[in-house]
């Protein structure tokens, strides 16, 4: 007997270890497989919310889970509160109204119609948020296709194409939205370009750093944000950033930063160790208040031809004292730094700046200025002349870099991919210049330029004409 209940224990044993192991695998494997995102409805949406939702969730699960786990939506925001449009808009969807033509979904009826518009704008934004839309208004960032219409040859001399355009600059500065037929217009949609002219007037797309449908804050304090489009060999801010101390600390120590502190609250030495590009040109820190004029806290305007005042920028003269925005700045930085070592560094800045300027700018603009009063250049055009290429890249390539890379502490930018190659560049552009002076030669045109295709009539809705 006794002999029968040991073995029948030891059964229940062994089959309780393997209910355990299976229990286990089960848990473990169950970790793998997606798990999805519950939303509870509320009772107090709009019958047309619940019906943008379920039928989001099914039609596009991606697009639903991302607004799900937002701040949007746990504040019981929907899409109809960002979408909604009226009926005589130019950006309805009109093919959205055939959602409520289908008999096989249970919101698919005119019960739930509702005009929408795809492209949510600033202004929509700004029924929420109206300081921040304000602020952003008033930057660089959404006047951005003003300033580069005014001062880009490869738009005023149509030296790229429409579509060269549309697919590469656009894409960072914007587009004019424009309907084609009942739909966007492909060469103008999709677009989160800062400086995007919208239907309603609005300038800009807060999409470009809070990614849609989570738009969140976390995302928008990182440096990848801005590394969307602040890179290259013109502007590459998120290579400068990364070679920094402050990149540094970034990778080292960026996982443990609080991203998601409450707007407004984030604080250097308390939610993060080294700042990010939002922490010095938009963040609040100190006595600094938060802002979304990226515009504020500069006192040089280091990605022009010839470094000035931002104030004193032709193309978009910031309506800013510099040195009010300077000491905002610097306040920023001793959140961090003492006061003799951040001023330093702005007197190393201005010293860049100035030899920039004195010595490699104005007397490569000069001499450019000569070969076209003597006609050794042709006005025409521009970039069809090898003396016009090396010209602009001397300015807004290895120029740009020495300033950047200066002011945000990043000496291989500022020496090896800056003023190392503009001495390279001034000193080839001089060379070809007085050959073509000591000989009364006119200049190579390249007559078989590829592609110089580009309208050049400034966009209406940007230069509405008096």
């Amino acid at each position: 007997m006794k002999k029968r209940e040991v073995l029948a224990g030891w059964a229940v044993l062994i089959w309780a270890c393997f209910a355990v192991a299976a229990v286990g695998a089960d848990a473990q494997s169950a970790g793998n497989l997606p798990k999805a995102k519950e939303f509870r409805i509320e009772r107090s949406m709009p019958k047309e919310a619940i019906a943008c939702i379920e039928c989001h969730k099914r039609e596009h699960p991606g697009l639903f889970a991302d607004w799900a786990y937002s701040r949007h939506a746990s504040a019981n925001i929907t899409c109809y509160d960002c979408h909604k449009a009226e009926e005589f808009d130019p950006d309805v969807s009109k093919i959205h109204y055939q959602q409520y033509e289908r008999s096989d979904r249970k919101y698919g009826t005119k019960e739930y119609r509702v005009p929408v518009s795809a492209a949510a704008t600033p202004k929509d934004c700004s029924r929420c948020h109206p300081d921040e839309a304000k602020q952003y208004s008033m930057s660089k960032h959404a006047n951005t296709m003003e300033i580069i219409w005014k001062i880009d040859p490869w738009l005023n001399k149509g030296m790229n194409s429409d579509f060269e355009r549309a697919s590469g600059c656009y894409h960072c500065h914007g587009t004019v939205l424009k309907m084609k037929g009942d739909t966007l217009d492909p060469e103008t949609w999709p677009n989160v370009g800062v400086g995007r002219i919208n239907f309603d007037g609005s300038k800009g797309s807060c999409t470009s750093c809070h990614t849609r449908h989570r738009f969140s804050v976390m995302e928008a304090r990182k440096p990848e944000a801005c590394g969307q489009c602040h890179l290259g060999p013109d502007h590459p801010q998120i290579e400068i950033y990364m070679e920094s101390k402050h990149g540094d600390l970034y990778t080292a120590h960026g996982d443990e930063y609080n991203w998601t502190a409450a707007p407004g609250t984030w604080t250097p030495g308390v939610d993060y160790r080294g700042p990010t590009c939002a922490s010095c040109h938009m963040s609040g820190a100190g006595t600094v208040l938060t802002s979304h004029d990226v515009t504020e806290r500069l006192s040089w305007e280091i990605q022009a031809p010839l470094t000035v005042r931002p104030s004193e920028f032709a193309a978009f003269p910031a309506k800013t004292n510099w040195q009010v925005e300077r000491d905002k700045m610097k306040a920023v930085c001793m959140q961090c730094h003492g006061k003799t070592w951040v001023g330093n560094h702005y007197a190393k800045l201005d010293r860049v700046v100035a030899e920039y300027n004195d010595v490699y700018f104005k007397p490569a603009k000069k001499m450019l200025d000569d070969l076209y009063e003597k006609k050794l250049l042709d006005s025409t055009k521009f970039f069809d002349e090898t003396l016009e290429v090396e010209y602009y890249e001397l300015w807004h390539h290895e120029g740009r870099r020495a300033r950047m890379g200066a002011a945000m502490m990043a000496p291989d930018y500022t020496w090896w991919h800056g003023f190392y190659e503009c001495k390279k560049r001034f000193n080839s552009f001089m060379e070809e210049a007085r050959e073509l002076i000591r000989h009364n030669k006119k200049a190579y045109v390249a007559t078989d330029f590829p592609n110089a295709t580009g309208i050049t009539e400034k966009p209406k809705e940007v230069f509405p004409k008096p």
